[in-house]
């Protein structure tokens, strides 16, 4: 059979389908116009502007669904990145996104974005929205495997605060900076487990929690007010002291999206919270494993830092991500849901 491109309008954009721990990553490739920006933040700043219809074009219904999530490669600024990218969601753009880092290591790696790579690791510069990312990618025989990353500076902003939340009453929770910032809770706070009660369920809390975070703290990056958002709520399952056991999670993320994969920002913020208690220490690795799918990261803080007023640490962060296909994606005319829909 001749397979060839079918009749459309507009712009033809072409992706190539990953996923880390059972979490998506649609990765542009082509067909994007270009992002104006002087820097990345004011590139993100351009496409959440300009071109946000064809990130709606590409993460919703009928070409993605409620829990897609992307990156956009773009040009940096800086010398030493091997690429820099945009993430996107249901909702908008993000800052940080380990899983998507995981996956974009294997791909710059396969992909020819890094010229020459050695053996037994790669290393690949990642310019994200919060920071460079540096990412190292298991090659061995011309193949890719698992990939680590180091953090920019995270930090736990808040401490065992209370926060009333509608029909909750007043939760003690902690906030958490892993290149985003995140609300952390112990699920059985609200007779809940991360790997057994239902999705719907999880949300609905998560989504109360997020809500009223969001209205009741505000929030402070020291390097730039872009990233002074709150990016979603983990629910845990309490299990923060250290241990050789895995500690499970859920993230609820944007606009009731929820992570298929432990989270690697989350996961960020939460050895970050956990260093900040005195619950684990420099180089003690911890698996994280996600309520949703069990699929499993590992985290470690490696390095004491400073970030602006917050002591900080580096954090790595550990997983493997998979291919699952690649596509062309084209408009219609005539198609009155060419634009993209949402079924919530």
């Amino acid at each position: 059979m001749d397979v060839r491109l079918p009749p459309y309008n507009g712009r033809l954009l072409s992706v190539i389908d990953m996923h880390t721990g059972g979490e998506p990553l649609r990765i542009v490739w082509s067909g994007y116009p270009e992002i104006k920006g002087e820097n990345l933040l004011a590139k993100r700043r351009y496409a959440k502007e300009k071109l946000d219809h064809l990130r709606k074009v590409l993460m919703f219904e009928p070409r993605g669904h409620f829990d897609m999530y992307g990156a956009l490669i773009v040009e940096s600024e800086l010398s030493e990145a091997d690429l820099g990218v945009l993430f996107m969601h249901n909702e908008g753009y993000s800052t940080m996104c380990g899983h998507a880092v995981i996956a974009l290591g294997r791909f710059a790696v396969d992909y020819g974005l890094v010229k020459v790579p050695v053996s037994p690791e790669t290393q690949v510069n990642i310019h994200c929205p919060c920071g460079l990312i540096k990412a190292f990618v298991q090659f061995s025989d011309g193949k890719t495997g698992a990939v680590r990353f180091h953090s920019t500076p995270a930090f736990a902003f808040a401490t065992d605060i209370t926060v009333s939340v509608p029909g909750y009453g007043d939760v003690i929770l902690d906030i958490s900076y892993g290149g985003a910032f995140y609300a952390l809770v112990n699920a059985q706070t609200f007779g809940l487990d991360v790997c057994e009660s239902r999705t719907r369920d999880l949300v609905e809390v998560a989504c109360a929690v997020t809500s009223a975070v969001k209205s009741q703290v505000k929030l402070h990056h020291p390097s730039s007010e872009d990233l002074a958002f709150l990016y979603g709520t983990i629910l845990t399952d309490g299990k923060d002291q250290f241990s050789n056991e895995p500690t499970a999670n859920i993230c609820v993320f944007a606009e009731a999206q929820v992570d298929r994969s432990p989270t690697g920002s989350g996961v960020t913020a939460r050895i970050a919270l956990q260093h900040r208690k005195g619950m684990i220490g420099i180089q003690q690795t911890r698996s994280f494993q996600s309520g949703a799918t069990g699929s499993l990261f590992t985290g470690k803080a490696v390095q004491e830092t400073k970030c602006g007023e917050f002591p900080a640490v580096v954090v790595e962060v550990a997983g493997q991500a998979h291919y699952t296909g690649i596509a062309s994606f084209v408009q219609e005319s005539g198609d009155g849901l060419a634009n993209g829909f949402l079924l919530k």
